[in-house]
């Protein structure tokens, strides 16, 4: 099965192409607003739009003569990918209304501003993407050869790009490729440099704490930039809003934001990359992400930290290096309980640092003590085959743990569905 990678890479345009990738950019917000005109219109006159990317592109084929006859000016890409966008925004309203999409419900599509949404359109047809002898260039249909500030051809390998999306961020512009990736063929596939499993525990004071006794630091990059943040806010405030002035000013707050969050994103792609490359067998634990952000005094470095993007690229990043990843049930207390003896405590303060067990007297940094546990649970033949027995951790015999979660058997499931336990035609 074919999947796919993002690769995105920072563009250099003279002048002139500037203004031709901001006019594509404003001829897909321009075709997004006026689709969604057209849609809400139809729904107020009682009737039932097709809101599909194809229909939106034949309505506009339609009339864009009379509605735009500038349209000529860019590329067709730049609307046919605001009518993509479009739809997908309208399935996904549609079907977290039936109840069919998970997470929050998601509202009706907004119009986009041209002075804070994002500068965006896309390719997905036509000769678009690298440059035969120009490594550090990229080809835009009707914008032309555009520079690039890193090598291009380095990035994709060889690789079909299928898709590239071309954006504006805190006054750079950027440019998204997606490529075609077989899976192990990448470099880092079959690249183990250490033969035994590991636990990860994630934390705020320490970012990760693997079981072998390996401590990653937590940059901190939201916390240890605020005072950038409160000053470039501050001079925001005082600007006339819609002004010149106030325009630079918000530029300048954005690239404070785009280096808080371009310093998270290397710290965390760097640490997964190496995990996924170095251990054959990785767990991890489920964290309830949102939950902890309820805590008003842990939010803001329970989301400089960005658990969830952690657990997101590992999971990617381990299919693609051959790694097996665990996810260990969120509520196992791997915090509470004894790696040697198994004893579990009842209440273990976060203010407190060192686990200090009263049966069998261990003490242990309590991060390094949740990473074994994890590191256990996650080798248990349970979570491989959904029904193993209790586990022991290598070097302790005398030391037992049961198997935090197991998938329901065969009949559990039939039961479950109503069906005969022994119908396999489910």
């Amino acid at each position: 099965m074919t999947a796919y990678e993002a690769v995105r890479i920072r563009l250099d345009p003279t002048p002139r192409q500037e203004r031709m990738l901001m006019s594509h950019a404003g001829a897909a917000r321009f075709a997004y607003n006026l689709m969604l005109s057209h849609v809400t219109r139809q729904l107020s006159l009682g009737e039932r739009p097709d809101w599909t990317m194809y229909a939106m592109r034949r309505w506009w084929n339609e009339w864009k003569q009379e509605i735009a006859p500038w349209w000529r000016q860019n590329s067709k890409e730049a609307y046919n990918s605001a009518f993509e966008w479009l739809s997908l925004a309208l399935k996904n309203w549609s079907d977290s209304r039936k109840g069919r999409r998970k997470g929050r419900k998601t509202g009706w599509p907004r119009y986009k501003s041209k002075r804070t949404s994002v500068p965006r359109f896309a390719y997905t047809t036509g000769r678009f993407g690298l440059i035969d002898g120009d490594p550090k260039a990229l080809r835009l249909p009707r914008i032309g050869r555009v520079h690039c500030m890193e090598n291009a051809a380095r990035l994709v390998r060889g690789r079909r790009i299928v898709r590239m999306t071309v954006s504006r961020r805190a006054g750079a512009w950027y440019a998204a490729l997606t490529v075609e990736q077989q899976p192990g063929t990448h470099p880092t596939a079959k690249t183990r440099r250490r033969d035994y499993p590991v636990g990860v525990d994630l934390g705020v004071k320490t970012l990760a704490t693997l079981s072998d006794g390996t401590v990653f630091p937590n940059p901190h990059a939201y916390a240890r930039s605020q005072r950038k943040l409160r000053r470039a806010q501050q001079t925001l405030s005082r600007r006339e809003r819609g002004s010149n002035r106030w325009g630079r000013s918000l530029d300048r707050l954005r690239r404070v934001h785009m280096r808080v969050t371009a310093q998270r994103a290397d710290h965390v792609g760097k640490l997964t990359a190496w995990l996924a490359a170095t251990y054959p067998s990785i767990s991890i634990e489920d964290l309830n992400v949102q939950g902890m952000t309820h805590n008003h005094r842990l939010a803001k470095h329970v989301l400089d930290a960005d658990f969830a993007e952690f657990r997101r690229q590992l999971e990617y990043k381990t299919a693609r290096t051959g790694a097996r990843l665990h996810v260990i049930d969120r509520w196992y207390p791997s915090s509470k309980t004894c790696h040697r003896c198994g004893t579990v405590k009842t209440k273990l303060p976060l203010g407190e640092r060192v686990y200090h067990c009263d049966k069998c007297g261990l003490t242990v940094d309590r991060d390094l003590n949740a990473a074994i546990n994890i590191m256990v649970a996650g080798s248990a033949p349970e979570t491989l085959n959904a029904r193993g027995g209790d586990v022991r951790r290598p070097g302790s015999p005398e030391a037992t743990q049961t198997p935090v979660k197991r998938e329901p058997s065969r009949r559990a499931n039939a039961v479950r569905l109503g069906a005969a336990p022994g119908n396999r035609g489910m």
